[in-house]
């Protein structure tokens, strides 16, 4: 009988191979090319889900290939395993907090390893260890003493449900990212960390970043926000306090009618204290700002304000303005102040008709005469020239914008600035299954950073979970209670813990020495591994893990741990998976569990749907009928060579340097080079893994076809040898387990994990070319030669590129493009 396709036990089989072998065990080989291959680490949440298994396919395809390719690969894996829903799952289930995540990694690192990812398990770390976050801590004591960590008061976002505080990305639409429940605000003492520092930095980086999808750039450029600008002081009448504006626009200042604060401005509350209805206007204050903090990617749908009966001094003329609190200035953006000028500045407009304010122009567009309040319909938002502007009138904007900042400064009122949108990193979460931030609160000597050589502190086992308000860890005494390391007196620990983007800021450097006990991680085998060479992973992480990362990077190097600027020069962002035309996940219904497609149909086939059906960087929709086919053509695939097994016991010369004598022979000959060429081009280069994949399949469809006429002489026999070791070792990084199996079958010793990867020769590999008319509105205008059989969007980009076409053209959008493969292109105007 034949052997049947026992995917089950030909999976299990390979995995206890690999893993008795250490067959993807990483070395530093000094010499030898290396490449580091990471995929952002899970969550052990408790199960993988299909986002999980495309990820690390795609990127356990890199590393396999690499690896074939001669270079010394790691490719390691981790927990990210701090986090709320573990403590959240103590409160409702009694397990604590260790107990549960240390169950989920067990049976996740149980599917992953049925999955046959090729990583290093030896380097296997969990951000839950004291052992690593015992480097959080060093990292933090490090950061602090810099002036880079910080604490302060300042209004945060709260969760009443997770009783945590939620950064500001972290609420969406008014309520908490993770539970859903509506965030309210609460005035605490936070711990930050200025990244802000470097936030200039880390815009310019992005310069280095060419191997980075083009929108996240942008989420990131937007994020940071640079603005380049002038900061002006306006003393307020009869009192000390002096109010700063950042403005881009100093030429408008001469139509400032008022100066409008944030309703969080730290002195919006001090500006009351003498308004006869303090206690009406101090609660509407803070009813804006917890709407606005719930509400902040959103437009306000109405802008109000109240009038503070305070007056400030605007420096260019001495003219006293009023000051207002309004709902559409936000303090997280410049000083949270700005002069309001309604004549030039669309929303200042609006909120001044609606409130009867002045609105005064001094701008005008090159060669229009100023106008009458009442004349004016919008606000003029462009540069112009200067009316109305005393001394500075009949400049133009920008000459203007440098004369009056020149004169701030002369006059020591205001000085040029830079600010950004990017606001300092605020860590603290009152939660107890977090890193514990390494201080102390002694009554004599203040704030004290716990010494180096006292960590890790580490969290208590003895915790009861009930979901009060506060962190658990304040009412354990023997946690809080501590001695000063200074005084030796009383003392009281901190109990807030890190929030965990900290963690999961600097762990693609431990994996380079998992194991290192005196410092976060070995700096020469830092140097041996680092940067990252492919980074994989969501786009949803594009603003705050890859931002927080790139800033744990900038700050090691300057502690002089690492070399390097940016921790991953490539990033590839893969697209979420889908069905039904929704997200999966378990409130709509449509969860696809991978335990279940791996006992249905193997871990290969599910690794070869998931990367066949679109490329790395779209959307996949999730296709049952997909993964069936992928199914059927492993099966063909397992009984072709089962069949043709004769052909590997005979001893026939290989015919890679001769040239068949048949057409046959020499058709599949150049589909075999034609095919190694595609499929390493697909893998190194563009990441096109679906169309490698779809070459691989037309290879065998190839030999099945000329694969009875060859086999009928030596020749043709050694040709078929030399095709069916060719179609293993190419799809090896695809479908390892059946490749193993296989390649054992055909008489291999050397497993294929440790076989090289198939070189083509170029003159086999060549292309055969074909001449592609090019018409526009049905005429002919040019002719394109391509490879047969290119890409249909990649003839359509050609031929819109000629220059003849482009002259026809003039910048117009076609309606269409027709494209008759390997024949013609017809453009439509």
């Amino acid at each position: 009988m034949k052997p049947e396709y026992r995917f089950r036990d030909i999976e299990a089989k390979w995995q206890k191979k690999w893993e008795e072998a250490g067959t993807f065990a990483s070395r530093e080989v000094e010499g030898a090319p290396r490449y580091y291959c990471l995929e952002m680490f899970p969550y052990p949440s408790g199960r993988i889900h299909m986002g999980h298994v495309r990820n690390y396919s795609i990127g356990d395809v890199i590393a396999r290939f690499k690896k074939m390719k001669g270079f010394n690969v790691l490719h390691p894996i981790g927990w990210d395993a701090l986090g709320l829903p573990a403590e959240n799952a103590a409160i409702k289930h009694g397990v604590h907090p260790h107990q549960w995540t240390m169950e989920n990694i067990d049976y996740m690192r149980s599917q992953l390893k049925k999955m046959g990812f090729s990583y290093d398990w030896s380097r296997e770390i969990s951000t839950c260890d004291p052992g690593y976050y015992r480097w959080n801590q060093w990292i933090f004591l490090q950061l602090y003493k810099r002036g880079l960590a910080y604490r302060k008061k300042s209004w945060v976002n709260w969760c009443p449900q997770c009783q945590t505080v939620l950064a500001n990305e972290q609420v969406i639409s008014g309520c908490c990212w993770r539970c859903d429940a509506q965030a309210e605000q609460k005035e605490m003492e936070q711990w930050f960390l200025k990244i802000t520092a470097y936030a200039e930095e880390l815009l310019s980086g992005h310069e280095k970043l060419v191997k980075w999808p083009e929108h996240v750039l942008i989420m990131q450029k937007n994020w940071i926000g640079k603005s380049e600008g002038t900061t002006v002081s306006f003393p307020v009448v009869d009192r000390e306090e002096v109010i700063d504006v950042f403005t881009t626009r100093v030429d408008t200042i001469y139509g400032a009618t008022f100066l409008a604060l944030a309703p969080d401005h730290p002195l919006t509350l001090k500006l009351l204290e003498r308004s006869p209805q303090k206690d009406r206007l101090v609660k509407w204050v803070k009813d804006q700002i917890a709407q606005r903090s719930l509400h902040r990617e959103e437009p306000e749908e109405r802008k109000e304000g109240i009038d503070t009966g305070q007056r400030a001094v605007n420096p260019y003329n001495g003219e006293e303005i009023p000051i207002w609190i309004v709902n559409y200035v936000l303090m997280d953006y410049g000083t949270g102040a700005i002069m309001a000028v309604p004549a030039h500045d669309a929303r200042d407009f609006e909120f001044a008709r609606q409130y009867n304010l002045e609105i005064r122009e001094v701008i005008v567009p090159s060669g229009f005469a100023e106008r009458e309040e009442s004349e004016l319909e919008t606000a003029f938002e462009e540069y112009g020239v200067l009316v109305n502007s005393g001394p500075f009138s009949g400049l133009e904007s920008r000459r203007a914008i440098e004369e009056m900042t020149k004169l701030a400064e002369e006059k020591g009122f205001g000085h040029r600035s830079i600010l950004y949108r990017l606001r300092d990193w605020g860590i603290s979460r009152q939660r107890y299954w977090g890193t514990p931030i390494p201080i102390v609160y002694c009554q004599r000597c203040g704030v004290v950073g716990v010494p180096e050589e006292e960590l890790p502190v580490v969290l208590p086992s003895d915790v009861e979970f009930k979901g009060l308000e506060g962190s658990p860890l304040e009412k354990v005494a023997s946690f809080t209670n501590t001695t000063c390391p200074q005084c030796g007196g009383p003392a009281r620990r901190e109990t807030d813990t890190m929030d965990t983007f900290f963690d999961s800021s600097w762990y693609y450097f431990r994996y380079c020495s998992p194991h290192e006990s005196s410092q976060p991680f070995n700096p020469q085998l830092g140097a041996y591994w680092m940067p990252v060479d492919l980074y994989i992973g969501g786009v949803e992480h594009a603003i705050l893990h890859l931002i927080y990362a790139r800033f744990f990077c900038k700050v090691l190097r300057d502690l002089g741990l690492t070399k390097e600027d940016e921790p991953f020069p490539h990033l590839l962002a893969q697209g979420m998976v889908t069905k039904d035309g929704a997200a999966m996940s378990k409130s709509r219904g449509n969860v696809v569990d991978p335990d279940e497609m791996i006992q249905k149909y193997g871990a290969d086939t599910l690794r070869l749907f998931i990367l066949f059906a679109a490329p790395p960087e779209k959307e996949f929709a999730w296709n049952e009928k997909g993964i069936e086919g992928c199914f059927r053509f492993l099966n063909r695939l397992w009984t072709y060579f089962i069949d043709h097994l004769d052909i590997f016991e005979e001893k026939t010369a290989s015919s890679t340097s001769t040239a068949p004598s048949s057409d046959s022979g020499r058709r599949l000959k150049t589909k075999v080079h034609q095919t190694i060429k595609k499929v390493t081009e697909d893998i190194e280069q563009r990441y096109h893994l679906n169309t490698a994949i779809s070459a691989i399949m037309e290879l065998f469809n190839l030999l099945k076809k000329e694969g009875e006429t060859l086999k009928k002489n030596p020749e043709g026999r050694a040709l078929l040898r030399e095709t069916m070791e060719s179609i293993l070792l190419l799809l090896n990084p695809f479908a390892p387990h059946l490749g193993e199996e296989l390649w054992a079958m055909t008489g291999h010793r050397a497993m294929l994990a440790e076989t090289p990867w198939p070189k083509f020769d170029p003159q086999w590999a060549e292309e055969e070319k074909v001449t592609i008319v090019v018409q526009v509105n049905g005429k002919l205008r040019d002719k394109l030669e391509m490879a047969k059989d290119s890409e249909d969007r990649l003839v359509r980009e050609e031929a819109l590129k000629l220059p003849k076409i482009q002259k026809y053209l003039q910048g117009q959008t076609p309606k269409k493009v027709i494209y008759i493969p390997n024949k013609l292109v017809n453009i439509v105007l």
